[in-house]
């Protein structure tokens, strides 16, 4: 008993020491539980997947320690061998991620041993598979076959596994991939969002297999850490979107009824996104989110008018164009959208921002012109 109680206090030195001090999977501060085999300290719900190993994990303040083992390993030692060869496209999850990518971590370090530098990863024949995918307007999910191509940059999809060409062909150029478990209705359900024709669209799949939808994931993040080398851009990756749910949007003139919009807000692109529903494959608008410094702001909003407003929790995105206005059901929903809206609006623009504003402003110009055109040639045959 003695002993146990000399370990236990070794123990609760070693987790306070730098690098022992955080989750060694998912690095949430202050584990309090150890896998004794592997000679790690781990969060109370990554241990959990360690159990599912069949490695012996211990809490620090509950269990018993028969020997002072753990005195010679430690997270870092743990991370020299197991994290030895990660690839830097590969996502390394955090404490807030969902479950099944802190789970197929944890099994691609330790039972699969992927990072020890002796396989290449993504394995070979993930370029190539079935995926369920969901119909466009159905909420219908039918097998389709996807081909992911390093050498071209694009994602295809077929109809049919024996189709003689794809149904979509999509670059990979600004093509990001999330998982969406609670969006798509399965734990193992991935949203992949690309632009075509000046639209956002939305693809929505899961695989049976966490294994391989994860490895899909991160075979997709592989081409395109690829194309962002070929292409001397020095962006990250994308990862989550900072900011999703509803609100309630109006028209330009602040006097049309509002509608309830499912909102995406991409930091990245600094795109503010709106969809009819969670699960749209295009998007019925974006509002480009740019500094304050050349005429954007973010505050609170009291609506001038409640015409089939039914949220009262006001948010005021301005623009060098327009203003929009946006409601949210609930305080803390408004404070959210604010805080995320203000860390965009907050962040120095890159010189890629300022093409793709640059583009989308001429672009409503030139419809403006031709909409003005019409106008006059109406108007001047009223007149004759």
């Amino acid at each position: 008993m003695a002993d146990s109680e000399r370990n236990r206090k070794i123990l609760l030195g070693l987790v306070k020491q730098p690098g022992n001090d955080r989750c060694a999977d998912c690095g949430a501060p202050g584990p309090d539980w150890a896998s004794c085999k592997l000679g790690v300290f781990v969060c109370l719900q990554c241990s959990g997947t360690h159990r599912s190993l069949s490695t012996r994990v211990k809490s620090l303040l509950l269990d018993f320690f028969e020997d002072d083992s753990m005195k010679s390993k430690g997270n870092a030692k743990a991370k020299a061998v197991y994290e030895k060869a990660v690839p830097p496209f590969y996502y390394r999850p955090q404490e807030n991620d969902n479950k099944v990518l802190k789970e197929q971590w944890i099994r691609a370090k330790y039972e699969r041993q992927e990072f020890t530098g002796e396989r290449k990863y993504p394995p070979p024949g993930y370029t190539t598979g079935m995926l369920w995918k969901k119909g466009k307007e159905k909420t219908l999910f039918l097998q389709r076959k996807f081909v992911l191509s390093e050498r071209e940059f694009n994602l295809m999809y077929y109809n049919k596994e024996d189709s003689k060409g794809p149904k979509a062909v999509i670059s990979i150029k600004n093509l990001n991939a999330t998982f969406q478990p609670e969006k798509i209705g399965h734990p193992h359900g991935l949203q992949i969002t690309y632009h075509d024709d000046d639209h956002t669209r939305n693809l929505y799949v899961y695989h049976e297999s966490a294994e391989e939808i994860v490895t899909w994931y991160n075979a997709i993040r592989a081409v395109r850490f690829a194309y962002l080398k070929t292409a001397f851009q020095l962006e990250k990756i994308k990862t989550n979107y900072l900011k999703e749910g509803y609100m309630e949007k109006t028209g330009p003139l602040q006097k049309e009824m509002f509608k309830k919009r499912w909102f995406i807000l991409d930091s990245q692109s600094r795109a503010l996104l709106y969809f009819k529903g969670p699960l749209d494959a295009e998007e019925l608008g974006v509002v480009f989110i740019g500094t304050e410094s050349i005429g954007y702001s973010v505050k609170e909003y009291v609506p001038k008018t409640a015409r089939g407003n039914k949220w009262k929790c006001g948010v005021m995105v301005q623009t060098p164009g327009r203003q929009f206005i946006f409601m949210c059901e609930q305080e803390s929903e408004q404070k959210e959208w604010l805080e995320a809206l203000r860390e965009v609006l907050s962040r120095p623009m890159a010189p890629q921002d300022y093409i793709g504003n640059l583009q989308k402003m001429l672009k409503y110009i030139h419809s403006v012109s031709m909409w003005a055109t019409v106008f006059i040639k109406v108007h001047s045959c009223g007149k004759h």
